[in-house]
């Protein structure tokens, strides 16, 4: 018989893993919190319990002292084999190494990144003009997060086609599960970096400027990090800032494709973009889950957790939450609470890269409409979008020259 109730909470069966026409994981996470409050989900070998709604994910995110990210993804919870750095880090540790981090995504840090941000997002835009349509997603929004991944690290820029190569083929391959297609691609990512590292342990650069440097001379509690550690480092700035970015680029651009009146609102008045970044970040979280695991046995808002229980924190989930955001499947560019949003997760693990992240999307916002202002979707496009972590395969568009 199959279970209907788990510890209390209503037993759901919904998988979140698929390949589905694009908006339908927002439709079946909004069923799901709008069905129970917590619920558990036994699509996966764990299972795990749901927190939804927005002041539960809140709430969750604070436990960190005793749900820890020894399970980053509530649908992937088996990835110890695969480590990140510093999210696989907890308490002091995980403290000790985002300190050496910060610097280089501080608010001031980002900003003197700004000028060579502008100047390649324009390169790019120029380069696609001429040709009146493009593969929105392949030809630009994973080409530029590249770059600027790149360029953080002190890396050449001009090694942006070679790395989005290897980085696109390891993408693809862990999305599909294919892990001998990832471990090799993984290794030429890895190589170029160990090469890198070397290179700067042999001729050093300021490491208040050059992120390697900083990594390579840094201690905690007087002992160096390893190359291993260093080389993960690298992988997960990576892994965190390239896709993500790719698919919020392509969630956006479809919605203002698609709203001429919220495109043209951007375009009427620019300075309405920082609030229009704020208000796409809350409605179109690629990120819609984070998984915890529960290290002691307690009681949460009624719900009881056992050691080794799975906890799945819903940012979509909560972002879309009626109880905290008015009409919450409306874009509103001037929603007054829009800067409560938490599509970058909560607590001593909220995403590293936030700043950056908005940066970039403010830039590409910008300079795209003072160029190619007019644009939409090829006619007879299905677009689709992929689970676990939201992305679109490809977003066609088409404008006049």
């Amino acid at each position: 018989m199959t279970e209907t109730t788990h510890r209390g909470c209503p037993v759901a069966h919904t998988d979140f893993t698929g390949t589905a026409p694009l908006y339908e994981h927002y439709k079946m996470l909004d069923n799901d919190r709008e069905q129970a409050r917590f619920l558990f989900n036994d699509t996966t070998d764990r299972g795990f319990f749901m927190l939804q709604r927005y002041d539960d994910v809140r709430d969750g995110f604070q436990q960190h002292d005793t749900w820890t990210t020894a399970v980053r993804s509530a649908l992937r919870p088996n990835t110890a084999s695969d480590p990140l750095l510093p999210q696989d880090l907890n308490g002091q540790e995980h403290v000790k190494l985002r300190r050496i981090l910060n610097q280089f995504f501080a608010p001031a840090a980002v900003r003197r990144m700004e000028p060579m941000a502008q100047q390649r997002c324009i390169e790019l835009i120029e380069e696609l003009k001429p040709a009146g349509s493009c593969d929105f997603v392949a030809e630009f929004a994973i080409r530029y997060p590249t770059d600027m991944f790149l360029a953080l690290l002190g890396l050449p820029v001009s090694d942006g086609e070679q790395f989005l190569e290897w980085s696109d083929e390891y993408f693809s391959a862990l999305l599909a599960g294919d892990p001998a297609g990832a471990t090799t691609a993984k290794a030429s990512i890895m190589n170029y970096f160990d090469e890198a590292v070397n290179e700067r342990r042999a001729n050093p650069r300021d490491p208040k400027e050059d992120m390697v440097t900083r990594l390579v001379q840094a201690r905690i509690d007087d002992v160096p990090l390893t190359q291993d550690e260093i080389l993960t480092i690298c992988l997960t700035l990576m892994l965190a800032g390239l896709d993500t970015t790719r698919s919020a680029l392509g969630f956006i651009y479809t919605h203002l494709a698609q709203h001429d009146a919220d495109r043209q609102a951007i375009i009427d008045d620019p300075t309405l973009i920082p609030k229009a970044v704020e208000e796409f970040l809350r409605l179109y979280p690629l990120v819609f889950q984070a998984g915890r695991e529960v290290q002691e046995p307690q009681e949460f808002n009624g719900v009881e957790l056992e050691k080794g229980d799975v906890v799945w924190l819903g940012i979509a989930q909560a972002n879309r939450d009626p109880r905290k955001f008015d009409n919450p499947d409306e874009f509103d560019v001037n929603r007054p609470n829009v800067n409560q949003h938490i599509a970058f997760g909560g607590g001593p693990h909220r995403c590293l890269g936030m700043h950056l992240a908005r940066l970039e999307l403010k830039i590409v916002l910008e300079e795209w409409h003072k160029r190619i202002p007019e644009y939409r979707i090829t006619p007879g496009t299905e677009l689709r979008e992929r689970g676990v972590q939201l992305s679109m395969a490809a977003l066609p568009l088409e404008w006049e020259v």
